[in-house]
This record gives structure tokens, C-alpha cells and sequence, in this order.
């Protein structure tokens, strides 16, 4: 038995050592020079711009808080209004109107505090409008201001872009992404965001966005715009006749803006789930460091090696 427990144990001290299983390397950091200067440079004229039309454009809007269609303001039919309205308990409260539909908006919308401290009939509230609570002629001169400056930063930018190739190399839609266009419309609504070298690049969504952002509001609003004042009437009749007239093109340039603000805001909420810090550093100093780094789209096996 001793032998035998000898022998055992000899073979059992022969018989190798169980490997360790195989672990992959941490990814290596990866940064790239992602947004060139004259993007970040017209970016950051167009984020100052749009905050001070927005504000602006409100302040204008509280003026007459009431969209038609057509040539002329019937003020018995609006399209849209905001108001304040009476109610049984004798205070007022917030309304906002589209058709024959009402809705409620407990002082959001059509009622809000004043500077006094007291409720006060408002289409939206002090804090969104510029320049001041209620200024319709220097909102007026802050609106148009800014409109120009916006539109000799918009032609800049897309004189460079066609200029150096970005337009088409980086924001022109590829077969590719075409046939992931599916897979990218349920990334984004898992909130799942590209890694390494995916992420150097716009996806299809962000591609569309930005092109229609380009491509379609930023000139319908500066079209429509220019078609409310009379004095563009000899070169902007065509598009005032287009529009059926000028109350119409003060309600499409209403909605441009609106859908112009609810990219901004989806824009803003995509900037905070995939890291504000990172997003924003790019786009003051260029430079990204890239989700997952360099080994985030290659298997264990090559990232071991």
C-alpha cells in the first residue's frame, strides 16, 4: 500500500499545473482630433446666435401670442393661441389653444409671475424671453441682429464644408449606413452608444439630423423670416404667394423654430448620456478620446496579443 500510495503520489506531483484562464488587456486609450477649428468655431457662433433668437423670438411672440393661416389675422379662428383665461375660482389660469382644442397648462403657458412677484398674462414666462420681460422693439432689433449673424455664420460654415470636403465626407449618408440605419434607430432608443472606431464617426441618425438641420430649418427659417417683412416683398413675393400669405409664413416660421428647438433639446439629452464632458472638450479643443479606446471592436483573442 505504500508503494502504491508512492507511486500515486509521484504521478500525481508529475501532472501539470491547471492554466490560468486567459484575460484581455485593458483597451488602450485612444484620442483623435474629431472637430476641426472652423466647426467649432462657427458651433459655438451658432449656439450663442440661437439662444438669443429663441429668447428673442418668444418676447416678439408675446407681443401678439396668436398664429393664423393666410393673408390675414381673423381673430375669431386662430390656428394657434396662448392665453389667459378666467376660472371659477376667479384667478386666472394658463391656456394654450390649437383649433377647437384647448389645453390646460396651469400657468406654464399663458400665465406666469411677474417681476412684481404677482401672476401676470404671459405667453411664456419672463425667464425665457430676451432682452426683458416685455420689449417688443428691442426684442425686434435683438431678433433681426442675430438672424444676420446667423446667416453670414451658416454660409461660412457651409461654403467651408463644401470647400474641404466635410459636407461630403463626413455628414453624406454611405451604402453602409443605409443597410445599419435599422440597427442605429435601436441603438439610439436603448441608449446604446458606438465604441472605438465607430465612435470616430457620425452615425446615419446623426448624419440626417444634421443635413436636415442644414438642409431645411435653418433656411426655411430664414426664408420665412425675411417673407414677414415688407420690404423683402419685391425679391419674396414668390414666396409669400407659396406660403398663402404673410400670417402664414409667421405660423411655418413658428414651427421651424420649434422643431429646430426640439433637436437642440434630443441633441443635448444625447450630449449627457454619452458623456457631456468628453463632448464638450471635443468641441473646444478638437480632440476625443474615443469609447472603449483602440481594442473596443476587436475580439479577446487579438486584444490579448
Amino acid at each position: 500500500m505504500t508503494a502504491g500510495t508512492s507511486a500515486s503520489t509521484g504521478a500525481m506531483d508529475t501532472m501539470p499545473a491547471p492554466a490560468a484562464p486567459a484575460t484581455a488587456a485593458p483597451p488602450l486609450r485612444w484620442t483623435v482630433y474629431r472637430h476641426r477649428l472652423p466647426v467649432r468655431i462657427t458651433h459655438w457662433i451658432n449656439v450663442v446666435c440661437m439662444t438669443v433668437l429663441l429668447g428673442s423670438g418668444l418676447s416678439i411672440f408675446n407681443a401678439h401670442p396668436h398664429l393664423y393661416w393666410g393673408e390675414q389675422s381673423d381673430f375669431d379662428r386662430p390656428l394657434l393661441e396662448i392665453v389667459a383665461l378666467r376660472g371659477a375660482d376667479g384667478q386666472y389660469h394658463g391656456a394654450v389653444r390649437v383649433g377647437a382644442h384647448r389645453f390646460d397648462t396651469d400657468g406654464v403657458l399663458g400665465v406666469s409671475t411677474g417681476p412684481s412677484g404677482k401672476p401676470q398674462a404671459r405667453a411664456f414666462p419672463t425667464w425665457a424671453t430676451l432682452p426683458g420681460p416685455q420689449n417688443l422693439a428691442l426684442g425686434r432689433k435683438w431678433h433681426f441682429t442675430f438672424a444676420w449673424l446667423l446667416a453670414i455664420n451658416g454660409a461660412a460654415y457651409l461654403l467651408w464644408a463644401l470647400g474641404s470636403g466635410h459636407l461630403r465626407r463626413d455628414l453624406a449618408p454611405t451604402q453602409a449606413d443605409w443597410r445599419g440605419f435599422g440597427r442605429s434607430l435601436v441603438d439610439h432608443a436603448l441608449l446604446r452608444h458606438p465604441q472605438g472606431e465607430q465612435a470616430t464617426r457620425y452615425n446615419v441618425l446623426q448624419k440626417l439630423a444634421y443635413l436636415a438641420v442644414i438642409g431645411v430649418l435653418a433656411p426655411g427659417m430664414l426664408l420665412t423670416g425675411l417673407a414677414m417683412s415688407p420690404h423683402f416683398d419685391p425679391v419674396m413675393g414668390w414666396l409669400l404667394d407659396l406660403l398663402g400669405g404673410r400670417q402664414s409664413a409667421r405660423t411655418v416660421h413658428f414651427i421651424f423654430a420649434f422643431a429646430l428647438l426640439a433637436f437642440v433639446a434630443i441633441h443635448l439629452f444625447e450630449l449627457l448620456v454619452a458623456g457631456a464632458v468628453n463632448h464638450v472638450r471635443s468641441m473646444l479643443t478638437g480632440w476625443y478620446d474615443v469609447p472603449g479606446g483602440r481594442d473596443a471592436e476587436r475580439p479577446v483573442e487579438e486584444a490579448t496579443r
